[in-house]
Parts: structure tokens; C-alpha cells; sequence
């Protein structure tokens, strides 16, 4: 039988336009193409015959003139090769169809995607850390490798996305990101995405530039809290900015705790805070006692931000707390660097006054600080929380920061913070 042209081809398909009906023009070994006109033009598919258990089987092998004869004899032999190593090439295309879709399906970022949000629930996540998370992955990881099947993905490809992050001198980053892609590729094979991690061997500490381990600034010279105190009284911005930073020095929760607070977390007449579990980081209810000058600042800032909704909202935006940088950002404008205080800080201020008082028992001051206790039996006698000595704590700690407002030296003979001298009596 005479092998097709490319001139056979335009030839028939002229002569099928012209008189409407459908051909098939043989080439070889079973191989043929198909012609059928219409309105417009001739439509013109290769097709493929070939016997498998004693049946005839036909497969498409595209559409010509994409598919040129040469090409389709390739796939001609690749077929006739399969039937001959007793490989059913209608099954062996479908199971390559399905492949392919699978490795469309999990690429790296899909898998990811997947992956925070199973993790943030599973965890508790809060709205701001999945977001960091998937931030982190969408600036430094899914423009090179999100778009790839999670299976491809080797250690060098992981390791020169993090190259680049530590170019930058973002060792933190670079370290927070190792551990976000283990956890992905953890997960991938977890539900045999993949066959092995490719950052088993990138968990090793010499990886990636050691990390500097940096405590959040903090002034805990009883002195310059008071210079402190009294620079945040004349603070020139925004009231509801300078109301935050009063009770933030009352209070000392995470500033992520304080600038998300919504008025119906609060009973000012029974002078109690409850933060929900869900804006917890160890997802467990937090009450924080308020001291008058706690109450009264909130009063204050009632009629302007009350009754629903944030209690810090922001300016142009007053349907979102203050934004995360606010405080910081407050503290250099009072002229506090970012070695010297942070909004966080507060938090390391209060509990080292507290402990070097020795007023106070360790477990109220943690239990205040909503620090997880490991201990079960300890968790289940703080349950209580030490409540009634933790409200005479936040007054005391009120009291104190006034003093030291005024100027006054702090309490060391326990004349602005009262408290039991016995801390085994709490």
C-alpha cells in the first residue's frame, strides 16, 4: 500500500470539500486519517488499528496538520511496540491521562495551599499567622516551584528558594520558611504525594545561618519606665493609638491580643477582660483583671469607638483593629528605638518587675501572662487562675506604673505594690 504525502492529503481533502463526502486515506501498519467536511474547511484526525485479545481496537493519535505524518507514525510504532510487549495501549494511555491530571492537581502549591488549611485548623491557627504563612510562601517559594508537581521537587530546588531568602540577610525568615515547607512536604507524603521528603537532610542546623536569638526590647529600669510612662501620656497622634499604649503598659498581653480586643470582650463594671480561646495562642480563655486606671481609660475611649466592633480601630479602615506595626511605630515617635522598647517588651517589663518584687507567687505572674504551663497537675491548679490575687496584682502593678509616672521611686519597701511577702501563701 502506498505511504501518505502531504500532497496525497491536500489533494483528498480538496476533493472531500468539494464533493461532501467522508474518506479515509490508508497509510501503513493500520495507521489512517480521516476526513470529514464541513461548512468551512475538512476536518482530518488520525486514527490507529491495532488487535489486543483477538479484538480489533481503534485509537486517536491527533489532528492533522498538527500532528504531520512523521509524527503520527512515531506514534503508529509506539502503539504496534506496546501491543507487542503485551501492554494494552488503551489502558496505558489512560493511566498516562490520569498522571498527568494528578500532576496537575498536586503541585507544589496546591499541596501547600491544602496543607495550611488543614493545619490552621487543626491547630487553631489565628487569621494573622495563616496569613504570614502563606505570605511567606507566595514571596519566596510559589514563583519557582508552585507551579510544579510536589513529586519533581528536589532538595537543591528547596534549597536555592531559600538561598535567596538568606541573600537577602532574612535568616528568620529563611528558618520560619524551612519549617512551613517540611510541614508541606510532610503532609505530601503523608497522603502519598511523593515517596520521600526532600528536607529530610535540610533539618540539619548548619542548613541555613544560625539564628540570633533576640529578646523583645524592654525597659525594666523602674526609672526610665517612668520617663517611658510619662513620654506615652504626651504622645502628639491618634487618641485611640495613645489609649492602647496606656493599657498595653496595664495590661501587658501580646499587642496581637490588645489591638484586636472588641468591646464585647469587655465588662467594665465587673472590671474583667475575657479573651476568647480563639484569639489565644495556646487557644485557652485568658480573663485579664482590670485595675481602675485600666477602666477608666476604656470609659474614655467608649464614646468614641464603643459600642461594638474594635475597641482600637483603624483611622481609615474602622472595621479592622490597628495594624500590627501601630504600637512599634508609636514608640519611635515618642523617640523609644526598637532596641529599646517594643510593644511586645511590655509584656518582659511587667513580668521582671513583678518576679523581682517578690510580692507575687511565679504561677500568677505566668498564669497573668497566659504563658502554657507544661505541668498537668500545675495547669489544673491554676485552672483557677489564681483570680482574686491576680486582680490585687493588676492594682498593685496600676498603682506602681503611677508612681513611677510621678516620678516617685519604685516600690521596693512595698509601699506601691502590695502583695503577700510569702509567695508559697498564694
Amino acid at each position: 500500500m502506498p505511504q501518505l504525502t502531504d500532497t496525497k492529503i491536500r489533494n483528498a481533502i480538496k476533493e472531500a470539500v468539494k464533493t461532501q463526502r467522508r474518506r479515509k486515506l490508508y497509510d501503513q501498519l493500520g495507521l489512517y486519517l480521516i476526513l470529514v467536511p464541513r461548512e468551512k474547511g475538512c476536518g482530518c484526525w488520525w486514527r490507529q488499528d491495532f488487535d489486543w485479545n483477538d479484538r480489533e481496537r481503534t485509537l486517536s493519535l491527533g489532528v492533522y496538520p498538527d500532528i504531520g505524518i512523521k509524527a503520527a507514525r512515531q506514534r503508529r510504532d509506539e502503539i504496534r511496540a506496546q501491543v507487542a510487549n503485551n501492554v494494552d495501549p488503551s489502558t496505558a494511555r489512560r493511566e498516562k491521562k490520569a498522571a498527568q491530571r494528578d500532576s496537575s492537581e498536586r503541585t507544589y502549591e496546591v499541596i501547600a495551599r491544602q496543607w495550611l488549611d488543614l493545619t490552621a485548623k487543626s491547630r487553631h491557627w489565628t487569621a494573622d499567622h495563616v496569613e504570614r504563612v502563606r505570605r511567606r510562601q507566595e514571596a519566596h517559594v510559589w514563583p519557582w516551584l508552585g507551579r510544579r508537581p510536589v513529586a519533581e521537587i528536589t532538595e537543591e530546588d528547596v534549597l536555592s528558594c531559600l538561598k535567596r531568602v538568606t541573600d537577602k540577610n532574612l535568616i528568620d525568615t529563611a528558618h520560619r520558611l524551612r519549617a512551613d515547607t517540611d510541614g508541606i512536604f510532610r503532609y505530601a507524603k503523608k497522603w502519598k504525594f511523593i515517596k520521600s521528603n526532600p528536607m529530610a537532610d535540610l533539618r540539619d542546623r548548619d542548613t541555613l545561618p544560625k539564628l540570633k536569638t533576640t529578646h523583645n526590647a524592654a525597659i525594666t529600669n523602674p526609672s526610665a519606665l517612668g520617663t517611658l510612662l510619662r513620654a506615652i501620656d504626651g504622645y502628639p497622634g491618634s487618641f485611640i493609638v495613645k489609649c492602647a499604649l496606656k493599657l498595653q503598659a496595664l495590661v501587658f498581653v501580646r499587642p496581637g491580643e490588645l489591638r484586636l480586643a472588641t468591646w464585647d470582650e469587655f465588662d467594665l463594671d465587673g472590671a474583667e477582660w475575657r479573651i476568647p480561646a480563639k484569639r489565644m495562642k495556646m487557644r485557652i480563655e485568658h480573663v485579664v483583671p482590670l485595675a481602675r486606671q485600666a477602666v477608666a481609660i476604656l470609659r474614655d475611649l467608649y464614646p468614641l469607638t464603643g459600642p461594638d466592633g474594635f475597641v482600637f480601630p483603624q483611622v481609615r479602615s474602622p472595621f479592622r483593629g490597628i495594624s500590627n506595626n501601630t504600637l512599634g511605630a508609636a514608640l519611635r515617635t515618642l523617640g523609644f528605638s526598637a532596641d529599646q522598647q517594643s510593644a511586645h517588651g511590655f509584656r518582659r517589663t511587667a513580668s521582671t518587675l513583678l518576679n523581682e518584687s517578690g510580692k507575687w507567687h511565679p504561677d500568677a505572674i505566668e498564669r497573668q501572662l497566659a504563658h502554657k504551663e507544661p505541668n498537668e497537675t500545675r495547669e489544673a491548679y491554676n485552672a483557677a487562675q489564681h483570680l482574686p490575687k491576680r486582680r490585687k496584682m493588676m492594682q498593685a502593678w496600676a498603682d506602681q506604673l503611677d508612681a513611677l509616672r510621678k516620678g516617685r521611686a519604685a516600690s521596693g519597701d512595698g509601699a506601691a505594690i502590695e502583695g503577700s511577702a510569702n509567695p508559697a501563701a498564694l
